[in-house]
């Protein structure tokens, strides 16, 4: 279907309607910042017009439904710039948002937060204010959109995807990563206007860029035309323009950050500081705007709130489509929107692990993993694969895959290529649209790329999921580099972030159900690239992995209970056989994801610890550990960086082995 809105008509000239209009914007941002004697009043300032333009003329919404499937997205990358959001979400009649949040802009009780918080306020699409970050995250919204476009048809799926970022945002490497790929895919749903206006904190950006963006946005494989950007009239005309481009578009919208404070606009002082009494008030008098702080007249009021209405027909014209679509098509609509796991991927995966408890197989948790997607994805179209260039390494394509490519998006396989800060950031975006499932891989040491993007992801709460191979030493000849030793703990310590280290191929069949059914939690898998024993040859269909921890080996009258994750856990139970031939009774407990056994009631994690000593086992720093050790306990695994060699030769190097462990039992008992 098209995606014409109905715009709005401003009485009068098309530059005069929409100045008057963005005035109220440009007022709400400064006052708002004055008040909280901190912020950044010069995005909204210079951007207002341009905002303006595209809320009122292009941009498809309703308030009443903010999550309405069909809407465009709109991203604010440059974050810093929240009031320009604030103020559009307020004056058109979002839910969830007040005068009184905006006169409380940046206080603890306020949901107007320094930088757009996902969640807070209907109509914030994502958290933005780490820079790049919202370019990356809208180019994932395109793709989702393309996605279920490919599968439903535009009756169903037919909007754009609008993201506002300024230079600082295109100076961050993330943004190559995602605008690379987006022009590749040719992502002609997508509109970025640029904020140009040549300044950041230190002053102008010359100082330290001289990139033509248009050239590299073109290089790219994107069309990109600059314009007055505070010219009502090219604003229109370049939204239109993109509106019909065969690929993303850029507009660079030339500006003048700060508009209206005599002194300080077109300077660093209006990029993050409030204006001040002086400056407002000679602001206030150059855009004619002679009304007190916060105060909005009726009539533009009523104006902007007739903008905020005109989205409803378009919607109730799309909710007839959607009640008359085919029931089957519909329903498998509103079963991608909902992303409930169906039962057939439970049936299919505890099917797997009743497989594997019989059959015993030795394998990586890698190839496990590619199992257990084989498992879910033929029973679940929600799911999107993708992997940084790293797919026979991660295993992250199943054999009824196929590979989305510009022109077909109806595959469900992503080439990230070698981006894998931008692949994460996209996942979000995807993730964030809805009707779609994404994973993608990479090895866990490159974590570190990923890492702003992963905490954002559990910033928001958001289902992504990260599958992160060769995930220790254990990775073998190709050496420190590439051998992740502190970051597990440091993925640990990110809150909401689930990691899970399973031990064979049951867990980790186990943690991918897990992961799949958690709304509220990204989830990143730690997987290895050496095989490992199946460790538990009794099929269960109780999902063990669920709290966290649990027994896996007992003992009558342990003394000494073995704590692991992961590769480590079959090392454990060596070393178990080893004490038992000293007389010594050890317990193993396996614990593939902290977060969740943290969760679990103090009786449950009391009696899975146990009473007698605690000695812990993991190829990866001791950080962290101290907490279920304790002060009398042991922990055996890295205290450097690791080395090149076949695993197992680099495993008996930093003594990480079933001896090691036994004699760190015995040591402790003695002390």
């Amino acid at each position: 279907m098209s995606n014409d809105t109905l715009p709005f008509r401003p009485a009068g000239d098309l530059q005069a309607g929409i100045r008057r209009l963005a005035n109220a914007v440009r007022a709400l941002s400064m006052d708002a910042v004055e008040a909280a004697k901190s912020g950044h009043p010069g995005l909204p300032l210079g951007m207002a017009d341009a905002a303006t333009v595209l809320w009122t003329q292009f941009l498809k919404f309703d308030p009443r439904d903010p999550a309405w499937p069909d809407r465009d997205r709109f991203v604010l990358s440059a974050g810093h710039g929240s009031m320009l959001l604030y103020s559009l979400l307020y004056l058109t009649g979002y839910p969830g948002i007040t005068l009184d949040n905006i006169r409380r802009f940046r206080k603890v009780d306020s949901p107007c937060a320094g930088h757009p918080e996902h969640g807070a306020i209907p109509g914030i699409e994502t958290t933005t204010g780490p820079l790049g970050q919202g370019i990356a995250n809208a180019v994932g919204m395109a793709i989702a959109e393309r996605i279920l476009n490919a599968r439903f048809g535009d009756g169903l799926v037919d909007h754009k995807t609008y993201v506002i970022a300024g230079d600082g945002c295109l100076m961050e490497g993330i943004s190559h990563e995602a605008i690379s790929l987006a022009g590749h895919l040719k992502l002609n749903k997508l509109v970025l206007l640029y904020d140009d206006n040549h300044i950041s904190i230190d002053g102008p950006t010359s100082m330290a860029d001289s990139t033509d963006a248009l050239k590299r946005f073109e290089a790219a494989g994107w069309n990109a035309r600059r314009i007055d950007g505070m010219a009502a009239a090219e604003v229109a005309d370049a939204l239109t323009w993109a509106r019909s481009s065969d690929k993303p578009a850029m507009i660079a919208c030339r500006t003048i950050i700060g508009y209206g404070a005599p002194k300080k606009q077109g300077t660093q002082k209006a990029h993050g500081e409030a204006l001040g009494p002086e400056e407002i008030a000679g602001a206030r008098k150059a855009l004619n705007w002679p009304y007190d702080p916060f105060i909005v007249p009726d009539d533009i009021m009523a104006d902007w709130k007739s903008v905020g209405r005109r989205g409803a027909s378009l919607r109730d014209a799309w909710l007839k489509r959607h009640d008359s679509a085919a029931p089957d098509l519909r329903a498998a609509f509103d079963m991608l929107q909902k992303g409930d796991v169906p039962s057939s991927v439970t049936d299919a995966l505890d099917a797997l692990k009743k497989k594997v408890s019989a059959e015993k197989p030795s394998v990586a948790t890698r190839k496990a993993s590619e199992m257990a997607l084989e498992a879910i994805n033929a029973n679940w179209s929600v799911t999107i694969g993708g992997s940084a260039d790293l797919t026979p390494s991660n295993n992250t394509r199943t054999k009824d895959f196929k590979d989305i490519v510009p022109g077909d998006f109806s595959g469900r396989y992503i080439r990230y290529g070698i981006r894998e800060h931008g692949m994460a950031a996209m996942m979000n975006g995807m993730a964030l649209h809805g009707g779609v499932v994404p994973y993608g891989g990479t090895f866990l040491v490159f974590s570190d790329y990923c890492r702003p993007s992963i905490r954002l992801s559990a910033l928001m709460g958001v289902r992504v999921i990260f599958v992160m191979t060769h995930d220790s030493i254990g990775l073998g000849e190709d050496g420190p580099t590439h051998q992740p030793v502190e970051h597990l703990a440091a993925l640990r310590a990110i809150p909401d972030l689930r990691v899970y280290r399973p031990a064979d191929a049951i867990e980790t069949a186990e943690c991918w159900a897990l992961a799949l059914a958690d709304h509220k939690h990204p989830s990143l898998l730690a997987l290895t690239r050496q095989n490992l024993a199946t460790l538990r040859t009794t099929h269960t269909q109780e999902n063990l992995c669920a709290k966290g921890a649990y027994e896996l080996a007992a003992a009558a009258n342990a003394r000494v209970t073995l704590l692991s994750t992961g590769s480590e856990v079959e090392l454990a139970l060596k070393a178990r056989e080893i004490l038992a031939t000293d007389g010594i009774a050890a317990r193993v407990v396996s614990m593939p994801c902290w977060e969740l056994f943290e969760q679990q009631s103090a009786t449950y994690r009391d009696s899975v610890l146990g009473s007698g000593m605690k000695i812990g086992i993991e190829a990866g720093v001791s950080f962290g550990w101290d907490r279920y050790v304790g002060q009398s306990g042991r922990f055996v695994g890295m205290h450097s960086f690791g080395a090149s060699g076949p695993y197992k030769d680099v495993y008996n190097h930093f003594g990480i082995t079933p001896e090691a462990l036994a004699e760190a039992a015995k040591s402790a008992l003695k002390a």
